[in-house]
């Protein structure tokens, strides 16, 4: 009731001081209803949905062109001029390591290994001989040591005549597949004439390049992927060997190489391929894609310290398959919202439904 009503309650001719007293006694009963209310009431926690923030690498993904060699390759030469009189291996066929693969004329060589194997069986026998007579005293020092030297070189002679010999077979270094030669029995070959390729293809060795950007991130025996050019080709595996020590000037980029698995032999030295490789740069916050917010100032996220939520700014790192990776002040464990977003403000009490 108002002050006016009151006093309009009561009729004229009632003392002002009754009306007085009336009056004191309903204010006093308004200050004790005043008092009889709560002074404060305590806002309960917003619901909201929580996750936890964990620390991820950036993973970046590398495409590149390599370019494959065998494991060991080479060019084989004639170390000898002279006439083709036998090809012993075709093209593509697997040889072992020793084995002749083109001989030439070697009659006058063999000649010398014979003659040099009489010599040496002479000059034994004569320091044989003079070894049995020397202490009768008909031989002196000076002449068996001259025998001695006679055996020496008669040895040296010997050898140096196989030696000749030898190289009248090319042989294979190590096992192979030979490539295509164009030799024939009865034609001419110098020291420059290129015999035939041999190469080990068991494993390739795959050559790129890479970014001067990831120098330092990159490790000996790490994993990459190769696939060649055609379509539905399924990725071979390899590990990394070799990382060139310096950067090119030119193209700002620097060599690496990678031994690939060759058992099948599907593959073959010389063939380009599509290298992939999987980097890892840095660590960084890990949170769903729903708690990114976005801002006047840019992209946040709301972190939940102490059951409040504060504003915390983020920078986008990455995208990984319903997640981000971000740039920001984010300690490894902490939560942020992931729903009920739209309510929140700095400070605010909140509490998490997830688990409900």
């Amino acid at each position: 009731m108002s002050f006016s009503r009151f006093i309009a309650a009561f009729p004229s001719r009632t003392t002002g001081l009754a009306c007085l007293l009336l009056l004191i006694a309903a204010m006093a009963g308004c200050a004790s209803d005043s008092k009889s209310a709560p002074a404060h009431r305590e806002v309960p926690p917003q619901p909201v949905v929580m996750e936890v923030v964990e620390w991820s690498p950036r993973r970046v993904n590398i495409e590149a062109v390599g370019t494959s060699r065998a494991m060991k390759s080479v060019t084989l030469y004639p170390e000898v001029s002279g006439e083709v009189v036998e090809v012993s291996a075709a093209a593509g066929e697997k040889v072992k390591a020793g084995q002749t693969i083109v001989r030439l004329d070697d009659r006058d060589q063999r000649l010398a290994v014979e003659i040099a194997s009489i010599e040496l069986d002479d000059a034994k026998k004569l320091l044989s001989r003079y070894q049995r007579t020397r202490s009768s005293g008909t031989v002196t020092e000076s002449a068996l040591d001259d025998a001695r030297s006679a055996v020496e070189r008669a040895r040296l002679n010997l050898d140096r005549a196989r030696v000749a010999l030898d190289y009248r077979s090319i042989k294979a270094p190590f096992d192979g597949y030979i490539g295509i030669t164009n030799l024939d029995p009865g034609a001419r070959v110098e020291t420059a004439t290129a015999i035939t390729t041999i190469d080990d293809r068991s494993k390739l060795l795959v050559t790129f390049q890479v970014p001067e950007l990831f120098m330092g991130q990159m490790q000996h025996g790490q994993s990459i992927a190769v696939a060649t050019w055609a379509n539905g080709s399924p990725p071979f595996h390899g590990t990394l060997v070799d990382i060139d020590s310096r950067i090119n000037p030119e193209t700002r980029t620097f060599a690496a190489r990678a031994l690939v698995d060759n058992r099948e032999d599907l593959l073959r030295p010389g063939m380009s391929f599509r290298v992939s490789l999987a980097l890892e740069a840095g660590r960084y916050p890990l949170i769903p894609e729903v708690a990114l917010q976005w801002g006047n100032d840019g992209a946040f996220v709301w972190g939940v310290e102490e059951g409040k939520v504060r504003r915390i700014p983020a920078t986008v790192v990455q995208r990984v398959q319903g997640a981000i990776l971000v740039d920001s002040d984010l300690p490894e464990g902490i939560h942020v919202v992931t729903e009920g977003t739209q309510r929140m403000r700095e400070g605010l009490s909140v509490a998490n439904i997830a688990g409900l």
